[in-house]
């Protein structure tokens, strides 16, 4: 769940800044996360990274914090920050960035809605 819905904001204003899904109360969403790395092709695996690890960093950084979560209330980064897309593609970034070798991660996409896309590389966020 996510609450789209600022504190430091009135009623009026909330409502016009997040539309349809402005709730004090919260909402749910079900989002998907797509992560890319890059880097050398490793020439004895074939790989950019071991996929079975990247898939549990993904569970560290991804699933375990905010999965079937309130994200306002059960996780403490959202407790100051607004659960836009936008800041959980960021959050999601930051996670995996702790997890991940130096250098690895290239890009984080959020998708809210097959419509609703949120790419984050780090310093720049494209919405689409």
């Amino acid at each position: 769940a996510c609450l789209s819905h600022s504190k430091s904001l009135s009623d009026e204003e909330n409502l016009k800044l997040f539309g349809k899904c402005n709730n004090p109360n919260g909402h749910g969403h079900n989002y998907k996360v797509v992560v890319t790395v890059r880097g050398e092709i490793d020439p004895v695996s074939g790989m950019v990274m071991n996929l079975t690890d990247l898939k549990e960093y993904m569970q560290e950084a991804i699933m375990e914090p905010l999965d079937h979560k309130n994200l306002d209330k059960d996780v403490p980064y959202f407790s100051e920050v607004v659960s836009t897309t936008e800041n959980i593609a960021v959050f999601i970034w930051d996670s995996l960035q702790e997890l991940l070798p130096q250098g690895i991660l290239y890009k984080v996409e959020v998708h809210e809605t097959e419509q609703n896309v949120v790419v984050y590389k780090g310093e720049e966020t494209i919405v689409k």
